[in-house]
């Protein structure tokens, strides 16, 4: 019996698990897919299964709070606004690549959507791991980033067009 439960704790340590983000449209409230997140020794991975985006590239960042929901600024709605910042817990104030150790540790790869509106290709975060994204909040900007603060701030990738909450 002790070999046997040793076994089992053996097995289960070498079993990865995943995370499914529902994504849905801030604005429309309609389901877009999902986003599966695992972990392996060099990283995390963002496996989207998403549909009716707008083609072409867009920016896509973990957020700090677990909360989507739209908010009003200077008098204007902002959608996904509970969302709070991209996820930088060492402070660097700093817009960059998923592996450079001076930017926000939220900052991800591009997501790829094809001229149907489908983004399948995973993306790839060589700094973050599953305990640390949990209970926090993964949004996708309207436009493309370019990873830098210059010349707009956060990549460029203006408006929060969908997003969802990472499982605690």
């Amino acid at each position: 019996m002790k070999n046997k439960i040793i076994y089992l704790f053996a097995l289960l340590s070498l079993t990865s698990y995943a995370l499914e983000v529902n994504i849905i449209n801030l604005k429309t409230k309609e389901n877009l897919g999902t986003i599966e997140i695992t972990e392996n020794k060099y990283g995390t991975i963002f496996t989207p299964k998403l549909k009716k985006l707008p083609p072409g590239l867009h920016g896509i960042h973990i957020h700090e709070n677990g909360n989507i929901n739209s908010i009003t600024k200077n008098g204007k709605e902002v959608l996904g606004g509970a969302a709070g910042s991209h996820y930088d817990p060492y402070k660097t104030k700093k817009h960059g690549y998923s592996w450079d150790d001076s930017a926000h540790k939220g900052d991800l790869p591009a997501l790829y959507v094809d001229k149907k509106g489908n983004a399948t290709t995973a993306i790839f975060s060589p700094r973050l791991n599953l305990k640390e994204i949990k209970g926090r909040s993964i949004i996708i900007h309207a436009h493309g980033d370019n990873h830098s603060d210059s010349p707009s701030p956060l990549g460029g990738g203006g408006s929060r067009l969908s997003g969802g909450l990472i499982p605690k």
